[in-house]
C-alpha cells in the first residue's frame, strides 16, 4: 500500500450489553465472543495499532489475555445506554494521536474475517475518499416493506414498490452490516460520523455480514462458525 498510512483500530465492548447480557465475552464456538474480532484484526498486515475501548473490567481482562492492547479505560460516562458511538470514537483518538486514519471493528460481528478487513482497507485507500463503511444486500427488500396506518392499512415504505410484483424486478437496495467502518480521522473529528454524503460502501456477502444483537443471532454465528470449521 503505497505511503504506509497509519491506522488505528478499535474494538469498543462495553459490559451492559442488553439484548444478551455480558455478550462481548460470552463464549462463542469455546471463545469469548470479542476474541474473534481481536485474533483476525491482529492478522491484518495494514493495522498499525489495535486497541479495545471499555469501562469493564472483565472485558479489559480478556481481551489483554488475547493481546489486545488497551491503553486507557473508558470513562463510565462513555459507557452509558444512551452514550453515541461517536463519542467513544473520538474519545479513543484523544488518547491515541498521531494516526491518519480510524477503523472500528466492532465485537459483535465474529463471521467478519482478516481478508475482509485487508480488502476493506485496500478498497478505501484507492477510493481516495474520506470514509468507508460495509454493506451487504438485506434479506428483505425496503421495496417490500409498510408502515401500518391507523385502522392496520398497509402503507408502502417506499412509494416505488407498489408498482414491483416480481423480485428480480426490484432495484438494488443495501443495508449497514456493522462490520466495517473507516475515516480520516481529521475529516471524523470534524463530521462527528462515519456516514455522510461523502462516504462510499464495501460491500460484503450476506454469510459474513451477520451482527450480533439477539440471543438468535448469537446461535446463527455459532452455527455458521462450527460450519466454516467443518470444511477446513
Amino acid at each position: 500500500m503505497m505511503n504506509s498510512p497509519k491506522i488505528l483500530a478499535i474494538i469498543p465492548a462495553r459490559g451492559g450489553s442488553k439484548g444478551v447480557p455480558r455478550k462481548n465475552i460470552k463464549l462463542l464456538v469455546g471463545k469469548p465472543l470479542i476474541a474473534w474480532t481481536i485474533e483476525e484484526a491482529k492478522k491484518s498486515k495494514y493495522i498499525s495499532k489495535l486497541i479495545l475501548s471499555s469501562e469493564d473490567d472483565e472485558i479489559i481482562n480478556v481481551a489483554k489475555e488475547y493481546d489486545c492492547e488497551v491503553p486507557f479505560k473508558r470513562p463510565i460516562e462513555l459507557a452509558q445506554d444512551n452514550t453515541p458511538g461517536i463519542d467513544t470514537i473520538l474519545h479513543a483518538i484523544e488518547q491515541c494521536p498521531g494516526y491518519d486514519y480510524i477503523i472500528l471493528l466492532q465485537p459483535t460481528s465474529p463471521l467478519r474475517t482478516s481478508e475482509d478487513i485487508d480488502d476493506f482497507i485496500s478498497y478505501f485507500i484507492n477510493q481516495n475518499v474520506n470514509a468507508c463503511v460495509s454493506v451487504c444486500e438485506p434479506s428483505k427488500s425496503p421495496y417490500w416493506m409498510y408502515q401500518l396506518g391507523t385502522s392496520n392499512n398497509l402503507i408502502p415504505l417506499l412509494k416505488e414498490n407498489a408498482s414491483i410484483s416480481r423480485r428480480q424486478d426490484l432495484p438494488k437496495a443495501y443495508a449497514l452490516n456493522g462490520a466495517l467502518y473507516i475515516a480520516n480521522i481529521e475529516w471524523i473529528k470534524q463530521t462527528k460520523n462515519f456516514v455522510t454524503d461523502e462516504t462510499v460502501a464495501y460491500v460484503m456477502p450476506v454469510n459474513r455480514s451477520y451482527d450480533i444483537d439477539t440471543i438468535d443471532d448469537f446461535q446463527i454465528c455459532e452455527y455458521l462458525l462450527e460450519k466454516r470449521f467443518s470444511h477446513e
